[in-house]
């Protein structure tokens, strides 16, 4: 097994941020053949998400997420920014963990697919997230 542990700057804003070239070079640096590429985020406020980039669908998943989890004075858990409790339920719709299948190498994601660490969450500038390749 290999692993390690990156830091993503997400800043202030909600955002997808696409860790696939992370990924791609992780898988690199660990020599992978054929295993299991799994992601963990250690955080009650982030998912991962393997979704499709750079065509609006990034956008499009905060935009449905806004729509679904309100930054409002609904939720319960409230600390942080207004309508901070929503970014707690987010886990639940969006798991803090992949797995992807590694072939030769390589993720075997499909031609759109695209590995993405996705944070609501405004008050946390850094996340982490532990990469680590299983082999047979």
């Amino acid at each position: 097994m290999h692993s390690e542990e990156i830091e993503i700057e997400t800043g202030d804003r909600e955002v997808v941020v696409d860790l696939t070239g992370r990924c791609e070079r992780f898988l690199t640096e660990a020599d992978a053949t054929d295993g299991l590429l799994h992601l963990w985020v250690p955080h009650a406020t982030a998912g991962i998400a393997v979704i499709e980039t750079g065509a609006g669908s990034d956008d499009d998943l905060l935009t449905a997420l806004r729509e679904l989890l309100p930054a409002d004075a609904r939720w319960r858990h409230r600390h942080g920014s207004p309508g901070h409790g929503r970014d707690h339920v987010l886990p639940a719709l969006l798991p803090p963990h992949a797995s992807v299948p590694v072939l030769d190498g390589r993720m075997a994601l499909g031609t759109w697919q695209s590995v993405c660490l996705v944070d609501t969450n405004v008050d946390n500038p850094v996340r982490r997230v532990r990469l680590s390749y299983l082999s047979g």
